[in-house]
């Protein structure tokens, strides 16, 4: 008998149903040209290129039949099924018809959001494995308000706390028999449900939630596929932006770098928590943007960053670039201490750093040397970082 696991057998869903009336044309959105090719085509070819996916199957408006097979055009695809009158009926028509594949897992993806990248679906595999359900999201980062309505204005009123809130995306994951039990049980009862998420949950299902990325974005209104046409037709520039950073070692119980907790005797000095690699790495991502240093956009003066986990700087410095058009291709930060050991944690510290800036790993570089015992951190009085990122951003004119 093989000693080796069952690989499971994953399918991706993809939801084409809709008429896309928001969008002001004839066309829905999933087939309109976006790069000389239907939105709906580079949501196909991104599921059947990557090795993790068994097949492909699209949920669709029986009336755009002829579309859907222009825009289908070559591929191997499951056969498309018919949806229904709303979302969550397409998405359980479509389930339904897997009933017969019987996959393991099952990724539910919207076919107006064309930059799903391999990382995402791979990210989205691999947390079904351990759990229920799997909800790809991005952390709001931006200050919330409560508007407050007078006549015809509205006047900003209440700020929302951010923490802990994000803005779902696709796909969204499941273990297919759990979440087909869950769609049959919500068509019986009450009012539609915003995403299979909540289908999920309605059932006591845990959904877990996976890191996303900005270019997920969901096709929605002409000011969005402007933004796609941008995305996928501008020539990029690649800038390299350096960091460094240093923090007093003080008694403690651990020291955080790159998001990792390092048990030692000791632990870093800081207005936040003092992670000295994921300070360094913000710096290295601000200066390739030409946006000042961490200093600028996070004072230390500011009582509300008091203790603040330092993935909030990064994720900062990572929306800056996103909302520039661009990406962060590489980054490579070295650590440099005399102790605790960072060799053990390099591998983790990579890791966590990958998951924050949806890179993959090859992308990711953590390294650590010492000063020789010269010097501060060779006297084990501190710890510093240094740090170099590369990002591409759009050549404007």
């Amino acid at each position: 008998m093989s000693s080796h696991p069952k690989v499971p057998r994953t399918i991706a869903l993809i939801v084409a149903a809709g008429s896309g009336s928001r969008m002001g044309q004839d066309l829905p959105k999933q087939y309109l040209t976006l790069g000389g090719k239907p939105v709906l085509r580079h949501c196909l070819e991104a599921f059947m290129a990557h090795p993790g996916i068994s097949g492909v199957r699209v949920v669709i408006n029986a009336s755009f039949r002829d579309l859907y097979d222009q825009a289908a055009a070559g591929l191997d695809l499951l056969a498309p099924v018919a949806g229904g009158k709303t979302r969550q009926e397409s998405v359980r028509l479509g389930l339904e018809s897997l009933a017969d594949e019987a996959p393991d897992y099952v990724l539910i993806h919207d076919a107006a959001r064309p930059f799903i990248d391999a990382g995402t679906i791979d990210r989205t595999i691999d947390a079904l494995a351990r759990h229920a359900g799997a909800l790809v999201a991005v952390p709001v980062v931006d200050t919330l308000k409560r508007g407050r309505a007078d006549g015809d204005v509205t006047f900003s009123g209440m700020t929302v706390d951010r923490a802990g809130l994000y803005r779902a995306q696709t796909p969204q994951g499941f273990r297919f028999g759990a979440i087909l039990s869950a769609h049959r049980e919500a068509a019986h009862a009450g009012p539609e449900m915003t995403d299979d998420a909540a289908v999920a949950e309605a059932v006591g299902l845990d959904v877990v939630l996976v890191t996303g990325h900005e270019n997920n974005f969901k096709i929605t209104n002409p000011a969005d596929l402007a933004r796609a046409e941008r995305l996928m037709s501008q020539e990029m520039e690649y800038r390299t932006g350096n960091g460094f950073d240093v923090h007093r070692l003080i008694p403690g119980d651990g020291v955080i770098m790159c998001g990792v907790t390092i048990p030692y005797h000791q632990k870093l000095e800081g207005h936040s928590d003092a992670d000295v690699g994921m300070h360094a790495l913000t710096d290295a991502i601000l200066g390739a943007i030409g946006a000042g240093d961490i200093g600028q956009h996070f004072p230390p003066s500011d009582p509300q960053w008091r203790g603040a986990p330092s993935w909030k700087f990064l994720a900062h410095a990572q929306k800056l670039v996103s909302d520039k058009g661009g990406r962060i291709a590489h980054c490579d930060i070295t650590i440099i201490c005399e102790k605790p050991k960072v060799g053990p944690h390099r591998a983790a510290m990579a890791a966590k750093l990958a998951e924050l800036l949806n890179l993959s790993l090859d992308r990711i570089s953590v390294k650590a040397t010492t000063t020789e015992q010269l010097g501060f951190t060779g006297r084990g009085e501190g710890i510093a970082a240094q740090a170099t990122a590369t990002v591409a951003l759009p050549i404007h004119d």
